[in-house]
């Protein structure tokens, strides 16, 4: 049995079959909504239940809590319609008529500017090309069935090789076939592009970046199509990290800045040693922000990477410094041990 389901305020319908999240559907009727990991951790589609029923399938209570369940909230990629309902919810309307596809790739060379870093450059074949918005992301399909979701690094402009920031986690299937056993020229399949992180490009605000480890990935990728096209907009980015070494592409911000000027880099290091030397900001990155602005109502933020840095950024900005709640956009990297499968 289907449900209709109704969009608020677009007034969008389509139907969701049995058993199919109202995400899916929603996918598969051409309409895009926001959403991130799809697995019920990162909370970046949810929305109003205005009329109707759902019913929740597995997901992290940190992105749905039982009192904004009770209020009505929904999580679309994990939630299933048990009647005709009515949704409020802000869709994404740029991007909407890109094909998400399963393509191979070929693993053209591999990089490592850090120790537990490898930047992977994928080739498709001659045939083909991704057609992505800057920031979005991949799943890599592994041979077992599973998936690997990895933020694209490069801009649309620049496609020649879909680039892959892989960190280095102990006990990782992936990221441990990538540092000890994967060789260049091996072909790999994905699939997408997905998510909602990119650039609104209809805003003329002033941008606010910030980036922890890895989450530099989307970030360079919406940076460099930005610079490409022009835009003209205030940008400051902020990269956190514990160590100076794990600015692993610290040179080519300071590029950014040097050959835009209305670009700013500010790295921001937690834990350097004295052997370090290091003479920039320290402390958690998103305090670097509080420290340098009183009041953001007037800003875009993008935020990218640990999960604790990207909750906390979100937070403090919206509740101490007037961030409007849909001007904060989000992609938290969340490790596959603490995501919980679909239901």
């Amino acid at each position: 049995m289907s449900c209709q389901v109704t969009l608020t305020p677009s007034g969008h319908q389509f139907n969701a079959k049995e058993g199919e999240t109202l995400l899916e559907s929603a996918m598969r009727a051409g309409l895009s909504l926001p959403y991130g990991c799809r697995n019920g951790a990162c909370g970046a589609c949810k929305g109003t239940v205005v009329s109707g029923q759902v019913r929740h399938g597995d997901h992290q209570p940190s992105a749905l809590t039982d009192e904004e369940q009770a209020a009505g909230k929904a999580l679309f990629c994990c939630a299933y319609p048990e009647t005709d309902v009515t949704l409020e919810v802000r869709e994404v309307l740029s991007g909407k008529d890109i094909p998400v596809k399963t393509l191979p790739c070929r693993v053209q060379k591999i990089e490592k500017p850090a120790d537990d870093v490898a930047v992977l450059f994928l080739k498709l074949p001659a045939t083909e090309r991704l057609q992505f918005m800057a920031g979005q992301y991949i799943d890599v399909l592994m041979k077992d069935g599973k998936r690997r979701s990895f933020s694209l690094a490069n801009a649309p402009h620049d496609d020649e090789f879909l680039q892959l920031h892989v960190r280095h986690v102990a006990g990782g299937s992936f990221s441990d076939y990538v540092f000890s056993s994967m060789k260049e020229r091996e072909i790999l399949r994905f699939n997408g592009p997905l998510g909602t992180f990119y650039l609104r490009e209809d805003s003329t605000k002033p941008i606010i970046f910030i980036a922890s480890g890895t989450g530099f990935a989307p970030i360079k990728g919406i940076v460099e199509h930005a610079l490409h096209e022009g835009c003209d907009r205030q940008m400051v980015f902020y990269w956190g990290a514990r160590q100076p070494k794990d600015l692993y592409m610290f040179d080519l911000a300071l590029k950014w800045q040097a050959e835009n000027p209305n670009l700013t880099f500010i790295p921001v290091v937690s834990d350097a040693t004295p052997e370090d030397n290091w003479q920039g900001r320290t402390g958690f990155v998103h305090e670097a922000v509080l420290e340098d602005f009183k009041d953001l109502s007037g800003y875009q933020v993008y935020a990218c990477g640990a999960p604790v840095v990207v909750e906390a950024a979100h937070t403090s900005f919206t509740k101490t410094r007037n961030l409007p709640e849909d001007e904060f956009f989000s992609d938290a990297f969340f490790l596959a041990k603490d995501l919980k499968p679909k239901a």
